[in-house]
C-alpha cells in the first residue's frame, strides 16, 4: 500500500516544497511518473491552466515525468490511455476546485479504479482542498450545505480546507452534522503525509493541521506526529 497526502490548498504557492519533495521520496524519486488530475478545476474551464500549474511545479523540484490528464468528466474517467497512465503512475495528485464535481465524476470509474490500483501498489495519492476533502469518507459540500460520502480512503474523517482561511468556520457546523467524525483541519500550503498504513501521519509546511475530536481540538505543526481516523 501506498502512502496519502493531504494538504490544505493553495498547492502550488511555493511553499510546498517540503511535502512534495517527501512525496516525490516516497514515490520513488525523481524519475517516478507523477500524474495530475485536474478534474475539480474542470466547471469553470480551468483545469488546463490548473494542471499545467502543477507539472511547472513539479518539473521545479526535479521530477522528470510529470503529466497532467485531460480527466474532467466521466466519459474521459473511461479513455483507455487515462486509465492505463494512472494505472501505472507513482505519484497521483487530485488538484483543488470543485469538489462535488470532482467526487461525482470519479467515484466507480475505471481511471479511480486504475488509481487505486496503484496506490495499493504502492502509489502515493495526494490530494489538495478539494482533492483531500474527497479522499476521506466524508467531504462537506458548501454550494449545496450538505456532507456527502466520499472516496471513503481516510475512514471516519472529513477535511476542513483553508482551515487558516475559511475552513475552520465549517467546523461547529460540521461537528453537528457529523457527531463522532474526526475533522481534520488543514491549513494551505500544508499537508499530512501518512505511514503508509493510515496509523500515523506527519505534518509538513509552515502552518498547522488541526483535529477536532471527541469534543477537544488540538493543533500540530511540522514534525508532529499525529493520528487522524
Amino acid at each position: 500500500m501506498g502512502h496519502l497526502l493531504l494538504a490544505g490548498g493553495a498547492e502550488f504557492g511555493g511553499r510546498m516544497a517540503d511535502p512534495d519533495r517527501r512525496a516525490l521520496e516516497l514515490a520513488g524519486g525523481l524519475d517516478a511518473p507523477v500524474r495530475i488530475i485536474p478534474t475539480a478545476a474542470a466547471p469553470d474551464n480551468n483545469h488546463i491552466r490548473a494542471g499545467n500549474n502543477g507539472v511547472r511545479w513539479f518539473q521545479g523540484l526535479g521530477a522528470r515525468d510529470v503529466r497532467s490528464l485531460a480527466l474532467t468528466d466521466r466519459a474521459s474517467a473511461d479513455d483507455t490511455e487515462i486509465i492505463e497512465a494512472l494505472r501505472g503512475a507513482k505519484l497521483i495528485y487530485l488538484l483543488g476546485g470543485f469538489t462535488d464535481y470532482l467526487a461525482k465524476t470519479l467515484k466507480h470509474t475505471r481511471a479511480w479504479e486504475a488509481a487505486l490500483e496503484a496506490h495499493a501498489h504502492g502509489a502515493v495519492l495526494a490530494g489538495s482542498s478539494a482533492g483531500a476533502m474527497v479522499l476521506c469518507q466524508y467531504y462537506y459540500d458548501p454550494g449545496a450545505g450538505r456532507v456527502n460520502d466520499g472516496l471513503g480512503l481516510v475512514a471516519n474523517t472529513c477535511v476542513l480546507p483553508h482551515h487558516n482561511k475559511f475552513g475552520k468556520g465549517w467546523a461547529s457546523r460540521l461537528l453537528s452534522d457529523l457527531p463522532g467524525v474526526t475533522l481534520l483541519g488543514i491549513d494551505e500550503q500544508v499537508a499530512a503525509i501518512d505511514d503508509g498504513h493510515g496509523e500515523t501521519w506527519s505534518v509538513f509546511g509552515q502552518g498547522m493541521v488541526t483535529i477536532y475530536r471527541d469534543g477537544k481540538v488540538k493543533s500540530y505543526r511540522a514534525g508532529e506526529p499525529l493520528a487522524v481516523p
